[in-house]
């Protein structure tokens, strides 16, 4: 995926869903790994150009892991000219050491939304930015059906009330495809992902069953997206804007779980 693409479809999502107001200054939370920093590149991009005004500062939860170097993001928030706080925790002891969680990925998520919030409101953020993409959106819609019996994913936008911080999504448009095309081509500085669940959950499953539809039906994502884009879920009401169109280039791919990314 070229720059120019990146841009057009976050752009487009945050025009559909009006996720950036003059005046916001949004916390970008950074995982290190491809999504979350090609959302950083996005919204640097369109800070240039975007006719709202808004800052930014990019934002790690370190989970306590040993050797998770984040050295080279740092240096890429200075390219920049992004501030760049790394947050210090022990979740990743809490959760495998000292509670040894056989689940770990719903809690971890919860607690890591918690510090994440908590810095950007240290930071005077009012927004805070998640690297969510188009498939995680299609991923979370299915878990939902099958592990839930509901019909449910994350909206765009979210209030929350306890916080008073708005969470955006910006690359809702963007496909896990078209992130690997960009982390290829722009050689991302992607950080391994520590944990030790990393690619052993629910999530997985789900992960691999969308691909295997992919081959019997090829716009299975793009029919998947559209009922969650087009039903009544709370956050998914737009008016006046058009579905994103598809990139014949960008097939589907693998998805990380939304609950190890921000």
């Amino acid at each position: 995926m070229k720059l120019q693409r990146l841009y057009s479809l976050t752009r487009q999502a945050i025009d559909d869903y009006h996720l950036i107001d003059d005046g916001d200054r949004i916390a970008v939370g950074i995982s290190g790994g491809k999504d979350s920093l090609t959302l950083l590149y996005a919204l640097c991009g369109l800070q240039r150009f975007y006719p709202k005004k808004f800052d930014l500062c990019a934002v790690t939860v370190d989970l306590g892991f040993d050797g998770f170097d984040l050295s080279a993001v740092r240096s890429l928030c200075e390219r920049f000219s992004v501030p760049y706080t790394i947050i210090p925790t022990q979740i990743g002891k809490i959760l495998f050491q000292e509670r040894k969680e056989s689940n770990p990925c719903a809690l971890c998520a919860k607690l890591r939304k918690g510090a994440l919030n908590k810095a950007a409101l240290e930071l005077g953020c009012n927004k805070v930015a998640y690297a969510h993409h188009r498939d995680d959106v299609i991923e979370t819609a299915l878990l939902s059906l099958i592990y839930e019996g509901r019909f449910y994913a994350f909206p765009p936008r979210i209030y929350l009330d306890r916080t008073g911080l708005t969470v955006i999504r910006p690359m809702i448009y963007v496909t896990e495809a078209d992130v690997i095309g960009f982390k290829n081509r722009q050689k991302l500085p992607v950080c391994k992902n520590p944990c030790p669940a990393d690619g052993q959950t629910k999530r997985e499953y789900v992960k691999k069953l969308t691909n295997s539809m992919v081959h019997e039906n090829p716009t299975v994502k793009d029919q998947l997206f559209h009922a969650v884009a087009n039903s009544r879920i709370p956050g998914w009401n737009r008016e006046g804007s058009v579905d994103p169109q598809p990139d014949s280039a960008a097939g589907s791919s693998a998805l990380k779980s939304p609950e190890n990314i921000y």
